[in-house]
């Protein structure tokens, strides 16, 4: 079964192993990698404090807007729909 990185629509190789977080998506691991990097300075610039629920929730959602799984309205992707995985072009209604 080929997977394709919701991110930056490359495919994934079956060789390449995810970690359980990027594997729900799927993500691979350089784009997995740029998240890391890039949830910091969320937390930073958001002054984010992971002990608090709320915090931890919005940090997620920021997550799935930064691999592709969620808009930035907060409405949830569907990939299975052929429509949505073309990127580049533009949603009708959007």
């Amino acid at each position: 079964m080929t997977r394709t990185c919701t991110k930056c629509k490359n495919e994934i190789p079956d060789t390449e192993q995810l970690g359980p977080v990027n594997e729900k998506y799927p993500t691979c691991n350089k784009c997995w990698a740029e998240w890391k990097e890039y949830q910091i300075m969320v937390m930073n610039e958001l002054k984010l404090d992971m002990s608090m629920a709320d915090h931890r929730k919005l940090l997620k959602k920021h997550e799935k807007i930064f691999v592709g799984v969620l808009s930035p309205e907060g409405e949830v992707i569907d990939y299975t729909n052929e429509d949505n995985r073309k990127p580049d072009e533009p949603q009708p209604g959007a």
